[in-house]
């Protein structure tokens, strides 16, 4: 980590080969482990390096989250299974059950947001994360103050929106956007929180196209990266569960060279 403006903009690496000024790093009690108020928003952080663990639940906590931390995938868990989380930061390269594993194992028992951490370049680890349903991916060497921005994002987006209190309904499909359900054929469709946002976002606004670039500023809330495929793995994800051929969507349609839209 290379701090800057005494630590504050602090980078780590994939190898957790990092520095960091004294305060930055100095001990403070680990308040995600002993605050039991339930209000407070809790965040798993999974890594097997201490130091990359130790930063980000710093910068979480100071932001006034409660942290769970563990190393390895078997222990998150063991951990998830004795208590809940509002969102997992997770690590791709784990001892053990790894990141996608943990990642799939989530995503079978919850819709709880997952961002995973992934190695610069190794772009098929996030599309499989992706595929499996996480919410966002954060490549290495990251900056603790992005991922803690991410973090906040996901979980807005993620939380109930008191102006979402509309019902749309297209084809065999309907979204409700207070208890932010879809259901098709009258049957409940599991979606993760992104996958609910980006059909929420084209489906409120019907049949007009947008580019992956505007998908990500939307329904992300950032500028995107240099590749386009998180929005494309969430709109193949969309389809899987959602049209009757995903081959051949019916609603969720790309139109070439611009992006993608919603018909009714």
């Amino acid at each position: 980590m290379r701090g800057a403006r005494d630590g504050e903009d602090a980078v780590v690496d994939g190898n957790a080969r990092a520095r960091a000024t004294a305060s930055s790093l100095r001990r403070r009690p680990r308040h995600g482990r002993v605050t039991q108020n339930p209000a407070v928003t809790t965040v798993l952080v999974v890594d097997d390096e201490p130091i990359v663990r130790d930063v980000v639940i710093r910068y979480l906590e100071r932001d006034g989250y409660r942290t769970m931390a563990a190393a390895t995938g078997d222990d998150a868990r063991a951990l998830l299974e004795r208590e809940s989380a509002d969102l997992v930061v997770l690590d791709v390269m784990l001892p053990g059950t790894d990141g996608l594993e943990l990642c799939r194992w989530i995503r079978s028992r919850s819709a709880v947001p997952v961002i995973m951490l992934t190695a610069r370049g190794d772009e098929a680890d996030r599309i499989v994360g992706l595929e499996l349903g996480a919410d966002d991916y954060v490549t290495k060497p990251f900056s603790p103050r992005e991922l803690a921005a991410r973090v906040r994002t996901v979980l807005r987006r993620a939380g109930p929106h008191a102006e979402e209190t509309a019902r749309v309904a297209f084809g065999e499909i309907a979204a409700d956007g207070a208890s932010r359900e879809v259901t098709r054929r009258g049957t409940r469709v599991r979606l993760t929180a992104k996958e609910f946002d980006l059909l929420w976002f084209l489906a409120t606004h019907p049949r007009r196209v947008f580019s992956r670039d505007q998908l990500m500023v939307a329904v992300w809330g950032y500028e995107p990266a240099l590749d386009s495929g998180t929005v494309t793995v969430h709109v193949r994800r969309l389809r899987r569960k959602l049209e009757d051929d995903p081959a051949t969507p019916r609603h969720i349609e790309t139109v070439w060279g611009v992006g993608y839209r919603l018909t009714p």
